[in-house]
């Protein structure tokens, strides 16, 4: 993800999410942000301020890839008063969605990574295209229990592409998706052609 000056191009992914125990679903929530040329705040958008949670996993702190030497810390992030999902502050962390399911939750946990960032300063997520099936990654929580997950599929979305399988699932298992960008860098647009999905399922 390029991050350098300020830009309004969005990203039209619209996603339904579900916050379990409490039944509020907040709609239309775009990630339109998250591969375009701009630094957002980590301000959650009105509606979405003071949702009540009901948790029984731990607050996610680190994540770990070894087979792409990732070893970062995570961000909780939510929806920008635009109504966007906030990225991490700089290249180096990570950003768990905290409007979704908790990492080891029944559900789909997203984090967000940059990657591409300018002057060629590393980004957490440069390597995820690396990622197979069955690679292993790895969260710590603040307790410093790990949670171990099994990478299943990775997929390419266009720009307009529905995302609701990214976001959402309801076979009653636990998932971490993983988001950052892919595909053509567009100068007018500032922004990727595409994102990139790492999709893994939580090992028992």
């Amino acid at each position: 993800m390029k991050i350098a000056t300020r830009s309004n191009f969005p990203l039209r992914w619209t996603v339904i999410v579900l916050v379990v125990g409490v039944g509020v679903l907040l709609a239309a929530i775009l990630i339109k942000d998250l591969c375009s040329n701009r630094t957002q705040s980590t301000v959650a958008a009105p509606a979405a301020q003071d949702l009540p949670r009901m948790t029984a996993a731990a607050l996610p702190v680190r994540l770990e890839i070894p087979k792409i030497g990732v070893d970062a810390g995570i961000e909780d992030v939510g929806v920008t008063p635009q109504g966007t999902m906030d990225v991490p502050k700089g290249p180096a962390d990570a950003a768990w969605f905290d409007l979704g399911p908790r990492p080891g939750e029944s559900g789909s946990a997203v984090i967000a990574g940059h990657e591409g960032w300018k002057d060629n300063i590393p980004a957490v997520f440069d390597d995820l295209y690396k990622l197979q099936t069955g690679d292993k990654v790895y969260v710590v929580d603040e307790k410093g229990a790990t949670t171990t997950y099994a990478v299943v599929a990775v997929k390419v979305y266009g720009q307009n592409a529905d995302a609701a399988d990214v976001f959402g699932s309801n076979d009653g298992k636990a998932h971490l998706n993983l988001i950052t960008c892919e595909g053509s860098w567009n100068a007018a647009q500032k922004s990727y052609s595409g994102r990139l999905v790492v999709f893994t399922d939580r090992e028992q």
